[in-house]
C-alpha cells in the first residue's frame, strides 16, 4: 500500500467514539482529547513500524499496512498498545506473571513490582502456592506463618490504590494448587464478596486430583515448605466445594496446571504456575505477552469465509505483534529479558458470533463447532507459518534450543507461542463486533444514560435484517429488550430466531464444546465464560467442569445469572425464574401496612468516614426488627447532607413497609461518587455506600450474619449500565468499562 493521507473511518459507532475519547486518545491537562481516532491509529502504526528491521531486498515499511488494517477494524491490538504506543509511557503489554517465593523479601518485592506494572497499564498473575500455609512454623522469628491468603489481602489493598493513569484499573489473578494445605480457605475466600475485589481466583487442578475425583478417592496435601505430605482430603468433597462457591458467586474458576505445562514451549526455562488475570495466557515468572484480535465479522464475503483476506490479516498481524516486543518499554528489566527470550505473542479473535450470523449458522449447532475448529486451525497454522518466515528474516527466539520446537524436521520459529483467545471487551466495542468467541449477550437491551433516559440498543445485524424483512418496529425492539431473547417470539421469523441466539439461549454444554473447539488449535488458552440461568443447579456446574476437563480445555469459568448480588439485569426474567419474593418486582407485590412509630426505640449510631467527611448513621429497631435510619453529616448543610437525609427517609419508609434490610443494602452498596474514602476493607465509595455498610455492621452486631454485598459484576460502577460476564471478566458495553482488559 502506498502511504497517503489519513482516510476517514466509516465503521466507528457512537459507543466506540465515546470509549476512544474517554480511554485511548491523548488528552490535555483539562482532559480534552488532543487527537482523533485516526491520529491514534496512525500513532500506533508509526510506532510499531519503527521496530521493523531494515533488511536488504525486503520490504522495510509496513506503517500504512498496519494503519489500514486497524482503521478498517480488521485487527486491533490489546488496549495498552492502543493507549501507549508512541507516548511517553510506552508500555504495550496487557499480561504479566510475577514470581512469589516463600520469603517476606520475595512477597514484598512482588508487591512493589505489581504496583509498577499496574501503573503502566498491565494486569498481573500470581501463584501463591510456594508460600507456607497458615500456622506453619517460621524459624527466623519462632512464630507462625499467616499463610498465602493474608498476603493476598496486601496485594489487593496495593492494587486498590493504583489508578493506572486513569485509563485501566488494576487486575490480578490469584492461583493456588489444589494440594496446598490452605486450599479450603482459598476456595471459600470470596464467600464474603467484599474481600479480594481486585482478584480473580482460580484453583490449580492437577491430573492426579481429577482422577481422584472420578474415583471418589482421597488425595495428598503437601506442605510447600517441606515438600512433605501432611494429610489427605477427599477429592470429591473438595471438588464439590469448588462447585458450590462457583455456583454461589462465580469464583473460583479452575485451571488445569498439567495441561498448561504439557504445552509449555520452553520447559527447560521453567514451569508454568500462573496465568494473566483472565486465565487465557499462561506465562513463566517475569514473562509478558502482548495480544491482539482479528475481527472475524470482517472475514465474510458472499456468504462464505473470506479465507484469502483472513490469511493476509493473520500474517500481517503476526508481524505487527512481533514488532510490539521490540517497541515495548517494559516496566522491569527482568520482564524485558524474559519476554525477549521467548517472544510470546497471542493472536486471537473477536466477532465470532457475528461471523456465524452472517453465515446463517446457529451458535449452538454442530456446524458452528466444526467451523470454529476449522477457522482457528487456519489462523494458528498461518500464524506459525508467518512466525517461521520471521525467524528466517530475524532469527528464532533466543530460548529456542531445548524448546518443544527444537526437534528434527521442524523449522526454527520466531515466537514461542502465536495464538491466544482473550476477552476483547473494550476493543470489540471499538470494532463494533461481538466479544471473543462468546455468543451474543442480548439481541436488544435497554441502556440507561446519564440523564436517566433509557435507550434501546439493538444488534446492528438484527436491525438490518429486521428492516430488510419488514418486521422491524420500535415496539418489537422494546419487547425484545425486556425479554432479552427472540426465541418463542412469533413476530420474528423462525430462521432469524435460529441464528440470533444469546448466551442464555445456549446450553452450558454448548458453551464448553465451543471453547474446546477453539482450544484444540490455540497455543495458549481460551478465555470464555460459561453462562448459566439463575435456576441452574450445583450439579449443572459440576457437569460443566467435568466436561471441560474431558474436552481438553485448559480451564473453565462459569457465571450463574444473578449470583453476584448487585447485578442490574438488562433484560427481564421469565416469571418462572422469579420464585423468591426478593425477585418479585415491588409493584407486583401486595401492599404492606406501614408500621406506626412508638414513642421510644433503641438502636446504635455508627461513624462512617466518607469523602464528604464523617457521616453518623443511627439505626433504630422496634419489636419486629429494623424500623428507621437517619443520618447526621459532620459538615453541616450542603448537598451531601440533604441527599443522606433523603436516603434515610426512604430506607425508613421501606423498612416500615415490610422491605427486608438486605434489600436496602443491595440497592445502596457499591454506588460510587467523585470523592471515595479509604481503601481495602475500609473503602467507602459514596455516602450511599456508607449507609449500606452501616446497616451491614448493625446486622452483624445483632448476630444476624447477613450476606455481604458489593457491586461486583452487576451494575457498571461508571455509568450504571448492565455488565456482561465474558471471558472471565466483567465488561460494560455501554461505556467501555472493563475489570481486566
Amino acid at each position: 500500500m502506498s502511504k497517503g493521507k489519513n482516510s476517514e473511518l466509516v465503521n466507528l459507532s457512537i459507543n466506540a467514539m465515546t470509549v476512544l475519547a474517554k480511554r485511548y486518545l491523548k488528552r490535555d491537562s483539562n482532559g480534552k482529547p488532543t487527537e482523533t481516532p485516526i491520529d491514534m491509529f496512525r500513532r500506533v502504526a508509526q510506532t510499531i513500524d519503527a521496530a521493523e528491521p531494515k533488511l536488504k531486498g525486503k520490504k522495510n515499511s509496513f506503517e500504512d499496512d498496519y494503519y489500514q488494517m486497524m482503521t478498517k477494524l480488521d485487527f486491533l491490538p490489546n488496549s495498552p498498545t492502543l493507549m501507549n504506543a508512541g507516548r511517553e509511557l510506552g508500555q504495550l503489554s496487557a499480561c504479566f506473571v510475577l514470581p512469589i517465593d516463600d520469603s517476606m523479601e520475595s512477597i514484598f518485592e512482588a508487591i512493589k513490582n505489581t504496583a509498577l506494572i499496574h501503573k503502566s497499564g498491565g494486569g498481573t498473575g500470581f501463584s501463591f502456592t510456594r508460600i507456607r500455609p497458615a500456622n506453619d512454623e517460621v524459624r527466623s522469628t519462632s512464630g507462625v506463618s499467616s499463610g498465602p491468603l493474608s498476603f493476598m489481602r496486601v496485594f489487593d489493598a496495593a492494587t486498590e490504590t493504583i489508578k493506572q493513569g486513569g485509563t485501566r484499573r488494576g487486575a490480578n489473578m490469584g492461583i493456588l494448587r489444589i494440594d496446598h494445605p490452605d486450599i479450603m480457605d482459598f476456595i471459600m475466600a470470596k464467600r464474603d464478596q467484599t474481600v479480594l475485589t481486585n482478584f480473580n481466583l482460580s484453583v490449580g487442578l492437577t491430573e492426579a486430583f481429577m482422577d481422584a475425583v472420578e474415583k471418589g478417592q482421597d488425595y495428598d496435601i503437601v506442605n510447600p515448605r517441606t515438600d512433605k505430605v501432611v494429610k489427605q482430603l477427599n477429592a470429591t468433597k473438595v471438588f464439590n466445594q469448588i462447585v458450590d462457591m462457583a455456583w454461589t458467586n462465580g469464583e473460583p474458576g479452575i485451571i488445569f496446571l498439567d495441561r498448561l505445562n504439557r504445552d509449555n514451549p520452553t520447559p527447560h526455562i521453567g514451569e508454568i504456575e500462573s496465568t494473566n488475570p483472565c486465565g487465557e495466557q499462561p506465562l513463566l515468572p517475569f514473562e509478558s505477552c502482548n495480544l491482539g484480535s482479528l475481527n472475524l465479522a470482517n472475514m465474510v464475503i458472499d456468504g462464505d469465509v473470506n479465507w484469502a483476506k483472513l490469511e493476509d490479516t493473520v500474517k500481517l498481524s503476526t508481524r505487527f505483534l512481533d514488532n510490539v516486543i521490540e517497541a515495548n518499554k517494559y516496566p522491569l528489566p527482568e520482564i524485558s529479558e524474559m519476554t525477549r527470550a521467548n517472544r510470546k505473542i497471542g493472536l486471537g479473535v473477536m466477532g465470532w458470533a457475528d461471523m456465524l450470523i452472517l453465515l446463517g449458522i446457529p451458535y449452538n449447532s454442530k456446524e458452528a463447532i466444526a467451523l470454529g475448529e476449522k477457522v482457528m486451525k487456519f489462523i494458528n497454522d498461518k500464524a506459525h507459518e508467518m512466525s517461521i518466515e520471521l525467524a528466517a528474516e530475524r532469527g528464532e527466539f533466543p530460548n529456542f534450543k531445548g524448546s518443544l520446537y527444537d526437534k528434527p524436521g521442524l523449522e526454527p520459529i520466531r515466537n514461542a507461542t502465536c495464538t491466544t483467545i482473550a476477552p476483547t471487551g473494550t476493543i470489540s466495542i471499538i470494532a463494533n463486533c461481538s466479544s471473543g468467541v462468546e455468543p451474543l449477550f442480548a439481541v436488544s437491551y435497554v441502556r440507561q444514560v446519564l440523564d436517566n433516559n433509557k435507550l434501546v440498543e439493538v444488534h446492528p445485524l438484527f436491525e438490518k435484517m429486521a428492516k430488510e424483512r419488514g418486521f422491524y418496529s420500535k415496539a418489537l425492539m422494546q419487547e425484545i429488550a425486556e425479554k432479552g431473547t427472540v426465541q418463542e417470539m412469533d413476530a420474528v421469523p423462525e430462521d432469524i430466531r435460529r441464528i440470533f441466539v444469546t448466551s442464555h439461549d445456549i446450553s452450558p454444554e454448548d458453551h464448553v464444546l465451543m471453547q474446546a473447539a477453539f482450544q484444540r488449535h490455540t497455543d495458549n488458552a481460551v478465555s470464555k465464560t460459561v453462562n448459566f440461568c439463575s435456576n441452574a443447579t450445583r450439579d449443572d456446574v459440576s457437569t460443566v467442569y467435568r466436561l471441560a476437563y474431558k474436552q481438553g480445555c485448559k480451564g473453565a469459568t462459569i457465571y450463574r445469572d444473578g449470583s453476584r448480588d448487585m447485578q442490574v439485569l438488562s433484560v427481564a426474567k421469565k416469571e418462572e425464574e422469579k420464585k423468591p419474593e426478593d425477585a418479585i418486582p415491588m409493584e407486583s407485590r401486595k401492599p404492606s401496612r406501614k408500621r406506626e412509630r412508638p414513642r421510644a426505640l433503641t438502636g446504635s449510631t455508627y461513624q462512617m468516614e466518607t469523602g464528604c467527611g464523617p457521616l453518623y448513621i443511627t439505626i433504630n429497631e422496634d419489636d419486629k426488627g429494623l424500623f428507621e435510619l437517619f443520618t447526621t453529616m459532620g459538615k453541616a448543610g450542603g448537598c451531601a447532607a440533604s441527599q443522606c437525609e433523603a436516603i434515610g427517609r426512604l430506607v425508613s419508609l421501606a423498612w416500615r413497609s415490610g422491605v427486608q434490610a438486605r434489600q436496602a443494602i443491595k440497592q445502596l452498596i457499591g454506588i460510587t461518587c467523585h470523592k471515595p474514602s479509604g481503601f481495602g476493607d475500609n473503602r467507602i465509595t459514596s455516602c450511599a455506600d456508607a449507609v449500606a455498610k452501616a446497616i451491614e455492621l448493625h446486622m452483624l452486631n445483632e448476630e444476624d450474619s447477613p450476606t455481604l454485598y458489593v457491586s461486583n459484576g452487576g451494575a457498571c460502577p461508571e455509568c450504571g449500565g448492565p455488565v456482561e460476564h465474558e471471558g472471565g471478566c466483567c465488561v460494560c458495553h455501554a461505556c467501555g468499562f472493563s475489570e481486566c482488559t
